[in-house]
């Protein structure tokens, strides 16, 4: 029987020819009276069922020493138990034990996994950004360094405008205009930090104009085009690298404080920003941990991003590489 409420369809008994349980699932054959049985195989959540195993009675309260029964009839059967025995019966073969190392947030969702997925959004937007900073700003620098004149004063205008507004503020009136979602977000952090890298390369580009390899490459008819792309900016992407290291580590800033405010990634995609927003009201209680293991885990992942970025300086720097060799590094 079903529970009250259900299509009344539904609720009336019906006689069992046999049945098995499936996880929360009662999948039972209608008995037909005939030989060989040709019933219907019925599935139904045993939350929906009242009576699953007895189309006659109701349960038996086990406190008085009640029992119930009910027949197999196709393996001519009869068993008797208490509601107890049933429910153990049932719980055993359905419910599952699971250990949550970081517990679980105010919905029951488990934290560990959902720090780990919140990993995943957080690298994907400082790739995605970088990748997106990395290729306007290389472009843009290397254009406006390497023809000077009104080309450079102008794209140099466009990055004063760009670096004059803070870059969150930035961020989010971008974010408003294209609207929520991680997309936009993608969109938004690398729109925003192309300056960085068009400034490096610009001023490598002024410095690289005028080495002689550029002027042998003139001198034997190559085109502008072909001088940027083979001779110019293979030489400026050592600062490039560095720059777009430290980037990526602010691209997973950006992304976060977005997220904590309502305007990244939106539920239920986790965002270890938004995991901290949804669990800020707990800091001050004993289940901190809540907000404080997402705000832990952006700062490692950031201060990982700093030292790589510094540790690509000092590789691709001459002058630590020439200390080092003095100093038999």
């Amino acid at each position: 029987r079903l529970w009250e409420g259900a299509p009344s369809e539904y609720n009336k008994p019906e006689p069992l020819f046999d049945y098995h349980f499936e996880k929360n699932n009662i999948v039972y054959e209608t008995y037909t009276g005939k030989t060989p049985n040709s019933g219907t195989i019925v599935k139904k959540n045993l939350a929906d069922v009242v009576y699953a195993l007895d189309d006659t009675r109701p349960f038996v309260n086990d406190s008085v020493g009640g029992k119930m029964e009910f027949y197999i009839l196709g393996k001519n059967e009869k068993i008797v138990k208490t509601r107890t025995e049933l429910i153990q019966e049932i719980e055993s073969n359905n419910i599952q034990d699971k250990k949550y190392y970081l517990g679980t947030d105010k919905l029951g969702r488990d934290m560990l996994s959902r720090l780990i997925l919140g990993a995943r959004v957080s690298l994907s937007v400082g790739l995605v950004a970088v990748v997106i900073s990395f290729v306007i700003g290389l472009f843009f620098g290397a254009v406006s360094g390497f023809f000077r004149g009104w080309v450079d004063d102008l794209i140099m205008w466009i990055i004063n405008v760009v670096w004059s507004i803070p870059t969150l503020l930035l961020v989010i009136a971008i974010t408003l205009v294209l609207g929520k979602g991680l997309v936009q977000v993608f969109l938004a952090v690398g729109l925003t930090m192309w300056v960085d890298v068009a400034r490096v390369v610009r001023g490598q580009a002024l410095s690289l104009r005028e080495k002689e390899f550029i002027e042998a490459g003139r001198a034997l008819g190559y085109n502008n085009m072909r001088i940027i792309l083979k001779h110019l900016l293979p030489n400026v992407m050592g600062p490039v690298i560095v720059i777009s290291a430290a980037n990526f580590a602010n691209a997973i800033l950006i992304e976060a404080g977005l997220s904590y405010l309502g305007i990244g990634a939106q539920p239920p995609t986790a965002s270890w920003g938004a995991m901290i927003s949804e669990h800020r009201q707990y800091i001050f209680t004993d289940s901190s941990y809540l907000a404080v293991v997402p705000g832990v885990a952006i700062m490692l992942i950031v201060l990982a991003f700093m030292f790589v970025g510094n540790g690509l300086r000092d590789a691709l720097d001459s002058k630590t590489m020439e200390e080092n060799q003095v100093m038999g590094y």
